[in-house]
């Protein structure tokens, strides 16, 4: 498989949330390292950071149980 330059393949059509802008872009508008994703749509992108909050909460109880 060949990768492009920001790290995704080629025929990547995902979307991610770009940390460094603080938006849904598509495939290939950020590079790797500033994103969240891939996600299905746009929409599941918007929500990235609430995902990470409730992953990194979850996780935080199960370390102190």
């Amino acid at each position: 498989m060949r990768w492009s330059r920001k790290g995704e393949p080629p025929e990547d059509s995902g979307w991610y949330y770009c940390v460094k802008h603080n938006t849904v872009e598509p495939a290939g508008a950020c590079a790797a390292k500033d994103r969240l994703g891939p996600y299905e749509t746009p929409d599941e992108a918007q929500h990235a950071l609430e995902r990470v909050q409730e992953r990194n909460e979850a996780w935080r109880r199960a370390d102190e149980g």
